[in-house]
């Protein structure tokens, strides 16, 4: 047990460790060519000074050493060790809060083509995962066939999706997955920066970017922007109510993560009187954070019903979940157990492998199959997010288009409403490992080709008609 004094300084070490990395990026120029977020290495900081590196140094010296343990008392690790499964779920409930949600129908018009290319990305890394875990990595090193989740884990949903699946897969007999999968999150970022640097630099020459600010008709998406009458009413309200802004809406995101909750507990509730009595337990293993996701999806459709959503602040929410996704990265990277990675060596690097070449190959090859408008910029967003986080593909698309002429940022954005609940940390991201273990790696393998197919032919159908759309558009003109 912690009182609360320990777990108050154990934040105070993780707020100081953030300033010591802020300076040290600042210091070193390879980081910040890298782009490497200050979170990484604030917890790679704290890896190094924890028990596994300096703790392990210390023991093969002097078994009696009081470093054996690190720098850290020895409460403070086992406070950051649980703090990855619960501050993910104030990430992912403060994802949609402050956002316009506009008709489905509408986005979906718009944002079709990147839907399809990134879904089209997350399934090819669960088919691909399966294949190599099943017919070469089980045969060669008798590892879990749960392995084959990792790459979308840790490549599609990054270093707060691996976290929050640690929990799950050891639930399910594979306690090494989520330290393979937090590896797997860093490999991505670091690669899929790189790479997506050096697919810049190659797009350059071969004449795939446009600079030039041309009409994106149909794709062109309208950003809601907060008027003058808004903005009055936030400051009559916080007027009136007297609280803080940033304490109202850290009051939306509680109540985004609690109706999570009796989402969860409902479907619990359906399992044990239905399909559960059969032995057949899905929702068990399912973690709370996509459940806080849809959570808060409902908060805000609600609240813009009740036309109470101006008191839902967006930048807020994002500084509510930037200052949870730090706290999540730092203290997992922390907690990360390097005998994993150095036991699974051989399936860790097939694993990013076989992530990096398919990203890489579906961008190149498929993405202009499937995109009809600025496939380059809008592309790359997408192969940027699934090969770390959704941050590294904002980075990217600011790099290949920083003056946003292509709209990328926008279709990017509003992408993730019909992608975030489903894959990169959503609801099948967290059954993934479940229905492996429920019907086998073939059942989930052929589930997930059929998907990758349908989203592959889809997009070349949808791509197809909507370059005719444009043709008939401007011969019409």
């Amino acid at each position: 047990m912690f009182d609360l004094l320990n777990v108050f300084f154990s934040f105070i070490v993780l707020a100081i460790l953030l300033l010591v990395s802020v300076y040290i990026k600042q210091k070193v120029k390879l980081l910040q060519q890298l782009y490497l977020p200050e979170s990484i290495i604030a917890g790679t900081i704290a890896l190094f000074l924890g028990t596994e590196v300096l703790g392990a140094i210390a023991l093969k010296i002097n078994p009696n050493s009081d470093l054996i343990n690190g720098l850290f008392p020895e409460t403070m690790p086992q406070i950051w060790l649980q703090c990855p499964e619960v501050f993910i779920n104030i990430v992912f409930a403060a994802l949609f809060l402050g956002e316009n949600i506009p008709n489905p129908k509408d986005i979906w018009r718009k944002t079709s083509p990147q839907v399809a290319f990134g879904q089209s990305l997350a399934w090819g890394q669960y088919v691909f995962g399966i294949l190599t875990v099943s017919f070469i990595l089980i045969p060669l090193f008798k590892i879990d066939p749960l392995a084959a989740t990792l790459i979308e884990i840790g490549f599609e949903g990054g270093h707060g999706t691996a976290a929050g699946m640690a929990v799950t897969l050891d639930k399910l007999g594979f306690p090494e997955g989520g330290d393979l999968a937090l590896g797997l999150a860093t490999v991505g970022i670091i690669t899929g920066i790189i790479s997506g640097t050096w697919l810049i630099q190659w797009g350059q020459k071969q004449g795939y970017i446009q600079r030039e600010n041309e009409a994106i008709s149909n794709q062109e998406i309208d950003v809601k922007e907060e008027t003058e009458s808004i903005a009055t009413q936030k400051a009559l309200v916080m007027e009136n109510v007297g609280i803080d802004l940033l304490s109202l809406n850290c009051g939306f995101t509680a109540l985004a993560i609690a109706l999570g909750w009796l989402i969860l507990q409902g479907l619990l509730w359906l399992e044990s009187i239905s399909w559960g009595q059969n032995g057949l337990e899905l929702i068990e293993a399912v973690p709370l954070f996509p459940m806080a996701l849809i959570g808060g999806i409902i908060v805000q459709i609600m609240m813009n019903r009740w036309g109470l959503d101006y008191l839902i602040e967006r930048r807020m929410q994002e500084r509510i979940g930037g200052i949870a996704i730090d706290v999540v990265i730092i203290t997992a990277i922390a907690g990360m157990d390097l005998t994993v990675l150095g036991n699974n060596l051989e399936v860790f690097i097939s694993l990013s492998l076989i992530g990096i070449i398919w990203n890489i190959f579906a961008f190149v090859i498929i993405a202009p199959h499937i995109i009809p408008v600025h496939w380059f910029e809008r592309g790359l967003g997408d192969m940027g997010q699934s090969m770390g986080v959704t941050a590294t593909g904002i980075l990217l698309i600011r790099m290949v288009d920083p003056g946003n002429k292509t709209a990328a940022f926008e279709s990017f954005a509003y992408k993730q409403l019909f992608f975030e609940p489903i894959v990169g940390g959503g609801l099948f991201t967290a059954a993934a490992p479940v229905l492996i273990v429920q019907f086998g790696s073939i059942p989930v393998l052929l589930l997930t080709s059929a998907l990758l197919i349908f989203w592959l032919v889809f997009g070349v159908i949808n791509c197809q008609q909507i370059q005719k759309i444009q043709k008939l558009t401007t011969q019409t003109k």
